[in-house]
């Protein structure tokens, strides 16, 4: 059986390009979902403290603190396309689309659902990675600074 309901791929698609933002929670849940729109906050200083370091080089501080953010939302968002991707049909349509018989064709796996996959797990990796090396590069810099403080 078929029916039309919140369709698994387009979730995942929205959570993947548009997580950031919240896109796939409002899919999902409308835009009544406030948790959805808590979503651009950490994304938003992600991107300040990119801006910070374009402005002020890389040894401003709150950036240290900023960048992070942004890699870990879209990790977090990577992730969650991930978890929906690979969400089996009757799962994902007692989740989502309770009204609609559990094999529906809306929980469905195409290959549009695993190409979503894959571009998950290529993004995700690249900045959680990126975001571990920034925060570390950045910790043992500052901890060699404040050494050479003590030391003189």
């Amino acid at each position: 059986m078929t029916g039309r309901g919140k369709n698994k791929t387009l979730a995942a698609v929205l959570a993947v390009l548009g997580g950031t933002l919240g896109l796939h929670r409002f899919y999902l849940r409308g835009l009544g979902d406030w948790i959805g729109w808590l979503h651009p906050i950490p994304a938003a200083l992600g991107w300040w403290g990119v801006d910070r370091v374009l402005t002020y080089g890389q040894d401003d501080k709150l950036s240290w603190v900023l960048i992070p953010l942004l890699g870990m939302t879209i990790a977090a968002s990577c992730l969650t396309g991930i978890v929906y991707a690979l969400t089996d049909r009757e799962k994902w349509n007692r989740w989502f689309n309770p009204t609609l018989p559990v094999d529906a064709n809306a929980g469905a796996t195409h290959w549009l659902t695993i190409g979503t996959l894959v571009l998950a797990l290529l993004m995700g990796t690249v900045a959680f990675m990126g975001t571990l090396a920034f925060g570390i590069q950045r910790y043992f810099e500052y901890q060699i600074e404040e050494a050479r403080k003590i030391s003189q």
